[in-house]
């Protein structure tokens, strides 16, 4: 059944003469919900195989003592660094005469389209012991400086990497906060004498801290997820020693679980407290002035331009550059039997990532639909079931459905449906569609609102079928925001590192696994092409984001 056949099957259960879905529509809805949270499922019945004894034993143990640790030093830093450097770029772009405000705010935004695995690994091979730079130093014969460089690796290079490609979240979302605020309260303040620090403190922080702190909690969640950094700057943290047990062979699968439980915990107090921001911030929006409050920054204003500029020369002139340099190098970092790319492994990327748009979008459109429909309780469970798997970082993801396929399918059907499930390519879609679901949900439902049902029951009432009607009539009007999900999804798709490691089918080489693994090998020239390819993809999500927003 092609695309136009599905959706007209879906036009049967979702039209109707009232205003209320049909019973087969929120059955629709509840089971794709029921499918998103069952790797959760699957998670517990493994955790639920180990003795109490055994379970104790390994969350006491000191390598789940250090990995907490290290996870939570992590997030702290990383998290109040991106604090320390989003808001005072998100207020010299919004409240200053700063030269060329607009050309920084774009700059300042794009680092959110290089994927942090990528910044890790530019900076590894420009400051790592076989880097760019200390080639540099032996060349113009400081070799014996090299030994004396700090190290890229570990907790301070990793906090670097993220800090530095997740600080927009802090950016934009205080940069939307201070937008949002009524300039006259800080001219009143400054008629009262007040200077600008002094009515910043006073005035508009307590206004924009909520948004500051949405943006925070949005690093903190990401930081705690992120895989590809830690692993490539070698920094034990959940995700990266969940990955390393879970391709380990004894102990190794119950320890992952038993981390990924835990990771889940500090993950839902991080979402606890999202939700409740996320709650709050509408009030500290107000209402813009129409007056535009600009401070003027005097002799400094040029001064001021450093800041952005010294941050963008860090986030995308030195990673752009890198791999711009590793692609018309020659050398031994190019040459490898077996590591060559080839066109199939990008084919791979764009067949898997289409076949997720495609998939996704028909399981957020029964979702969509509920909940655009509907206002009971049960539309907002269904609805907000589907964020879990967004909210689910992908090696615990991955963990959860190697244990369905590899072992309770081998335990309940035999080996023949665990090796036709496991690392499969349906087994992959279903992850990635789990993983980006809220995607194609939060585009479609906004689409679903919009639509005129009076323009539906005109359908009706000239002896239009619900299926025709659908089709005629409520198909076009959502399709904005089935196709805006449908491309989110295929770029999310394409740069998702940590579930396609896991899940990937042996000998289906994506883009996304090749860099893994010529960058693991240190044939980093290999790698410079296909990353160059996935900024590229990534900046295309970005296209939405920055068009049209108006700073002056």
């Amino acid at each position: 059944m092609g695309p136009a056949g599905g959706f007209g099957r879906l036009g049967d259960l979702l039209d109707r003469d009232d205003d209320q879905p049909r019973v087969a529509v929120v059955l629709l809805a509840a089971g794709v919900a029921a499918a998103v949270l069952s790797p959760l499922i699957w998670l517990l019945v493994g955790a639920a195989e180990l003795s109490a004894a055994e379970a104790v034993a390994l969350l006491t143990s000191n390598t789940t003592g250090d990995v907490l640790v290290n996870s939570l030093a992590l997030v702290g830093i990383v998290t109040a660094a991106s604090v320390a450097l989003g808001v005072p770029l998100a207020v010299l772009t919004v409240q200053t005469d700063l030269p060329f405000r607009r050309f920084w705010t774009v700059l300042a935004a794009l680092p959110l389209v290089v994927p942090s695995y990528i910044g890790a690994f530019a900076y590894v091979s420009a400051f790592g012991p076989s880097g760019a730079l200390p080639d540099l130093l032996t060349d113009v014969g400081l070799g014996a400086v090299v030994p004396l460089l700090p190290t890229v690796y570990g907790l301070g290079g990793t906090a670097l990497v993220l800090t530095l490609f997740t600080y927009p979240y802090v950016f934009l979302t205080t940069r939307a906060s201070l937008l949002s605020f009524d300039t006259t309260q800080l001219e009143a303040a400054r008629t009262l004498n007040h200077s600008y620090p002094q009515a910043f403190r006073r005035v508009i922080l307590p206004q924009i801290a909520p948004g500051v702190t949405a943006g925070a909690l949005l690093v903190a969640l990401y930081t705690l997820s992120d895989f590809g950094t830690p692993a490539i700057m070698r920094f034990d943290v959940f995700t990266r020693v969940i990955y390393v047990e879970l391709n380990s062979f004894g102990v190794g699968r119950a320890n992952a679980t038993l981390l990924s439980m835990q990771l889940l915990a500090v993950t839902a107090v991080i979402l606890a407290l999202e939700s409740r921001v996320s709650g709050d911030t509408a009030a500290g929006y107000g209402t813009p002035s129409s007056v535009k409050s600009v401070v003027s920054l005097g002799p400094v204003r040029w001064l001021a331009a450093c800041l952005p500029a010294v941050v963008s020369v860090f986030t995308l002139a030195l990673p752009v550059g890198i791999l711009t340099m590793w692609l018309v190098r020659s050398g031994p970092g190019y040459s490898g039997g077996g590591l060559a790319f080839r066109p199939e492994f990008a084919t791979n990327s764009v067949y898997v990532a289409v076949l997720t748009a495609a998939a996704t979008v028909l399981f957020a459109l029964p979702v969509a639909y509920y909940a655009g429909r509907s206002d009971s309780p049960l539309s907002k469970v269904v609805e907000r079931a589907t964020y879990l798997g967004y909210a689910m970082p992908g090696v615990v993801l991955g963990l959860a459905l190697v244990f369905f396929s590899s072992r309770w399918l081998l335990d309940t059907f035999g080996p023949g449906a665990a090796q036709l499930v496991y690392q499969s390519l349906p087994l992959l879609v279903f992850a990635y569609v789990v993983r980006f679901l809220p995607q194609a949900v939060g585009s479609t439902r906004s689409s679903v609102l919009g639509v005129d049902r009076d323009l539906v029951g005109a359908a009706r009432l000239l002896g239009e079928p619900p299926r025709g009607a659908f089709r005629r009539v409520t198909l076009p009007l959502i399709s904005p925001g089935l196709l805006a999900g449908a491309a989110l999804v295929f770029l999310t798709t394409m740069k998702e590192l940590d579930t396609t490691l896991i899940l990937h089918p042996t000998g289906f080489t994506t883009i996304v696994t090749y860099i893994w693994r010529v960058q693991e090998a240190g044939y980093y020239g290999r790698a410079a092409l296909p990353a160059l390819v996935l900024v590229a993809v990534s900046g295309l999500s970005m296209v939405p984001l920055l068009r049209g927003r108006d700073d002056d």
